[in-house]
């Protein structure tokens, strides 16, 4: 990746993936991905990839390459600037990397186009969680937010419209997604941690922190104002106004009692913070606590009574995208979904659309601590290679259908998104 397309690759989760090498290479069984021969051809195949950062990595752009010969060139950027870039600039990439909670920004753009689900040849086997709301066990899950089967299918392949009932056109391939939750340092805490509530408890003053992004830290302090029991929110992901004044209210209130320590905004931030001690609750990031413990630190991914907040990404391209290159995003978004990424972004500690190839791709033991919620049997490693996990432990939250199964609500834009950005922006000026 150049200078020139490196808008701000530290404003992600990206940094852990960059560094995944040690994890990443270590899983027996892996190998090269099979059916994506690379034929040497005389047009160099090159997508300009447009995301945050969470599906990006060196070597996920390494490994695609050396199976379809398909040379990825990332654009990472923050969530906003990505959204900013599609509407305004969609000759400047091919393939877009966005989470399904930005798509009300951007399909009314027309800047977007959406795939065709015949030609993603695991489209069938995706789990039910984007299609239908649903583990694979039937269970349904929380649809408070932007979930992403109310955004999943297009009216029509141009469509600036989403449609109801599936279709053959879809906004976004799902490839990534996760429940997150608190982050908590047990060490300094000494004492169990069950509830969002916690967030604002005075025995943490000065030592909490939330995240600084809208249309995410909202959504985390509704979580927190709902277990307080302070207010009952129809739609936690579509505020009323009143709703958006009653909870930046509170946030304020506690803010000026000096309750956060920080409202951070990249995951280097965030695993300082915890990493050093200055923060001992706080919203973060499955794989942020990941880097926290593989310094040594301990930190926990804390399961809390009231469930989780969500987010899911996926591929879709840009209108722009015609001829070879639109050709070589189905190849790309069919490579991705073949088992290699899957792979490599469960052992960060994300979740795969598709679960069968990514297995495939796993160890048993690995599949076993990141996705069953089994006792490791031997060591788990840290994405730098060093020893994360001793074997015998379990990972935070249990299995895929209890962390997945315990979904609130997912990320979303409201409808009243732009009051809802200028209160925030108080909150934090506050």
């Amino acid at each position: 990746m150049t200078d020139s397309v490196k808008l701000n690759a530290k404003v992600s989760r990206r940094s852990l993936l960059k560094g995944a090498a040690g994890l990443a290479g270590l899983a027996a069984g892996s190998g090269a991905i099979t059916g994506f021969p690379y034929v040497n051809s005389a047009e160099p195949k090159v997508l300009r990839y447009l995301g945050t950062g969470v599906n990006e990595g060196d070597l996920i752009g390494q490994q695609c390459f050396k199976d379809t010969g398909i040379k990825i060139e990332y654009i990472s950027a923050t969530t906003d600037d990505v959204t900013k870039r599609v509407i305004t600039q969609p000759n400047s990439f091919d393939v877009l990397d966005t989470e399904y909670f930005s798509l009300k920004k951007l399909v009314p753009s027309g800047n977007i186009l959406g795939l065709e689900a015949k030609k993603i040849k695991e489209f069938n086997n995706i789990t039910p969680v984007f299609t239908k709301g649903q583990l694979p066990n039937g269970k349904k899950i929380g649809d408070q937010g932007t979930a992403p089967w109310k955004v999943l299918y297009l009216e029509g392949a141009n469509s600036k419209t989403f449609s109801k009932t599936a279709t053959d056109h879809v906004t976004l391939i799902p490839t990534v997604y996760n429940a997150d939750t608190l982050g908590i340092r047990p060490d300094l805490i000494k004492r169990p941690i069950t509830s969002w509530a916690e967030l604002l408890n005075p025995e943490f003053k000065g030592k909490a922190s939330i995240l600084n992004i809208p249309s995410i830290g909202i959504m985390d302090a509704a979580m927190v104002i709902e277990a307080t029991g302070q207010h009952k929110y129809a739609d936690k992901g579509n505020m009323t106004k009143e709703e958006i004044d009653l909870t930046m209210k509170v946030m304020t209130e506690a803010k000026k009692a000096g309750q956060f320590r920080a409202f951070w905004k990249d995951f280097n931030e965030s695993v300082n913070l915890m990493a050093s001690g200055e923060t001992v609750i706080q919203s973060m990031w499955s794989p942020a606590v990941t880097k926290v413990r593989s310094m040594g630190v301990p930190c926990t991914f804390q399961p809390l009574k009231e469930g989780y907040r969500s987010w899911a990404s996926g591929f879709c391209v840009s209108k722009a995208a015609t001829g070879p290159k639109l050709e070589w995003a189905y190849e790309f978004v069919n490579w991705f979904l073949s088992g290699w990424a899957g792979g490599y972004l469960n052992r960060q500690g994300y979740y795969s659309a598709v679960l069968s190839t990514a297995k495939a791709n796993m160890t048993a033991d690995e599949w076993g601590y990141w996705m069953e919620g089994k006792a490791a049997m031997g060591d788990i490693k840290a994405p730098d290679g060093s020893v994360l996990e001793k074997a015998g432990a379990k990972r935070d939250g249990g299995s895929y259908d209890d962390r997945m199964g315990g979904v609130a609500c997912w990320n979303a834009v409201m409808d009243e998104n732009d009051y809802m950005v200028r209160k925030w922006n108080e909150f934090i000026a506050a």
